[in-house]
This record gives C-alpha cells, structure tokens and sequence, in this order.
C-alpha cells in the first residue's frame, strides 16, 4: 500500500518538544517508523501558525521559518524534503519519504507577495490560505452565513495568481466558502482542501458541501479526509467506519478521483481507543472498512495514492 497524507501538525509540536525528541524518536501521533509501517511515501508536514498568538505577522513568519528550519534537520537517509516533483518520483523509486513542507495560515504572507517566492526557495509546496481568523487574504469559515459568504480580498486573488505562476497547492481547508469559490474560479491548475470531510455527512462549516465537492473534483481537485472527531460524527464519536463513509459519501456524489487523505494527525487530541487512527502507524486498521461499505481497490488506491499524486503532478514544478 502506497500512502500519500496532506496534512499533519507534527511539525508544529516538535520545535515545542525538548532537545532529544525528534521524528524518529518521539511521544507524538507521527514517527519516523509509523511513516514506514503506513507505507507513506508523501507525507505534508504543516508549519501551522495561530497568528494571534505572536504580536505581529512578522513574528508568525519567524515561526513558520523555525519550522522549516526544523525540517531540514529531520531528514536523512529514509525522509527527504522535497523540492519538485521529479524529486518525489526518484524518492518513491529509491524507497525515501518524501517530506512536503506547507504553511497553515497564508496571514504570515501580510500583504507581501515577495514572501511568496521567499517560501517557496524554503520549499513550501503549499499555503493553507486562512486558519480560523481573518488575514490579508480573505476569511475563515464561519456558522454566520454573511460571514461564510465573503470571498478572497483583492490580496488574496493576487496570491493565488502568484501560487499558480510558481508551483504552489492552493488550500482551501479553513477558507470561507466565497473565498473557496473564488479560488475554483481564479485558479488555472487543481487545488485542494488538505483536510476537510463531508458536511452532509456532519454539519460543520469547516466540510465541504455537495456542491463544493462536485466543483473541486470538476476542477481537478482533491480533499483529505479528516479524522478529527468533530469533523467526522455530530455526536464527535467517531470510529475507522465514520473516514471511510465520508469517503463513500464523496465518491458518491463527486466521483473517485476527488478523494484522498488529510488525517490531521498531532492537530488534535487523540483518543487512544479501539476501533481509530491514534497514530499514522495505524493506518491499516481502516483498509477492511473501506472494503466493507463497498469501496473497490481501484478505488482505495486512488484514494490513498493516484488522486494526490496525479494533483502534485499537475500543480509542482
């Protein structure tokens, strides 16, 4: 089995964790030998950033550049950064994870399409536009329906239109659904929701609508499943059954070629239970399920590999 994840957090608490405490040997919810034992050959790695943590912008892009300093250290003989997608195909011929670095939270960008160019020289292959604020790009999803109808701000089409000329995913996970419609409308190459469910499915503003699932993977585009809890089962009891029908309900109404995975391991709390995904070593416990509601292979290997890859293909230099 051939893995392809779009999103983990594991970035984030490492450069919080003491000295000694590293990919390969940590308490987290991703390690070095859970990434082997899942057979991931991509794995996202997230520079997540809550901007109203720091006092300015420019002290949340100090951290985010922490973050990518952080992951060059990480790597060695079996994880590699990568930088194009010629690098990831020789990766996967060589047996080497390939490391992708992302940021959540494009307010780090403030206003400055220069710092653009400057991540991606770091490596950065794509830009979750909002987190859960306001930024200089656009708005966040929101409950407030006048809220989730604001679209991308006059910054924010700049930056997609610049994201596109370099090579850079577009990630539309957070973003308020004008904001999502305007990415699907200005942007000449697929993009993404890196971890976001099905709303029909459970009704939080942060999964995507039918009609937005039917227009992502109209426009080549793919989202991550999601395993937060909350994201997955109104009652947030979520179980391996509830991943796997969200990815039915997708295939379902928007076809195979729009699903993947984003499982947002280390971006929440994670209950140590039977019957769920607590850490990325434990993939495989969802794989009967996916059999079990009627999921082919042809499929599970699209959505665990062929979408994202085909994505990445089409979007990186």
């Amino acid at each position: 089995m051939k893995l392809i994840d779009l999103h983990c957090d594991t970035l984030s608490k490492l450069v919080k964790e003491p000295a000694g405490v590293t990919l390969s040997n940590n308490q987290l919810d991703v390690d070095l030998a859970g990434l082997k034992k899942a057979g991931m050959v991509v794995q996202f790695f997230a520079c997540y950033v809550d901007g109203q943590a720091y006092s300015n912008w420019d002290g949340a892009y100090d951290g985010v550049v922490e973050m990518l300093d952080r992951l060059k250290v990480e790597q060695s003989s079996e994880l590699k950064q990568v930088f194009s997608y010629s690098e990831i195909a020789d990766n996967m011929a060589n047996n080497i994870i390939s490391a992708v670095a992302t940021v959540e939270e494009g307010g780090i960008l403030n206003g400055d399409l220069n710092r653009l160019s400057k991540l991606y020289d770091k490596g950065v292959r794509l830009i979750t536009l909002t987190w859960n604020f306001e930024n200089c790009l656009g708005y966040p999803n929101r409950r407030d329906e006048n809220l989730m109808a604001k679209g991308l701000k006059a910054f924010g089409l700049e930056a997609i239109e610049e994201m596109n000329r370099l090579g850079m995913l577009i990630d539309v996970s957070h973003l308020s659904e004008g904001g999502f419609w305007d990415c699907i409308h200005h942007s000449k190459v697929p993009i993404c929701a890196s971890h976001s469910d099905a709303r029909t499915l459970c009704d939080h503003p942060r999964n995507l609508t039918d009609e937005m699932l039917r227009a992502l993977a109209n426009h080549g585009g793919v989202t991550g499943l999601n395993f937060v809890p909350a994201f997955l089962h109104p009652t947030q009891l979520a179980t391996c059954r509830d991943i796997v029908l969200h990815a039915k309900h997708m295939i379902e109404v928007a076809g195979e070629e729009v699903v993947a995975f984003g499982a947002d391991l280390d971006g929440f709390e994670n209950s140590k239970r039977e019957d769920w995904v607590g850490h990325v070593r434990e993939m495989e416990l969802l794989w009967p399920h996916f059999k079990q509601v009627g999921i082919t292979e042809r499929q599970i290997d699209k959505i665990t590999f062929e979408n994202a890859n085909r994505v990445m293909k089409e979007v990186f230099r």
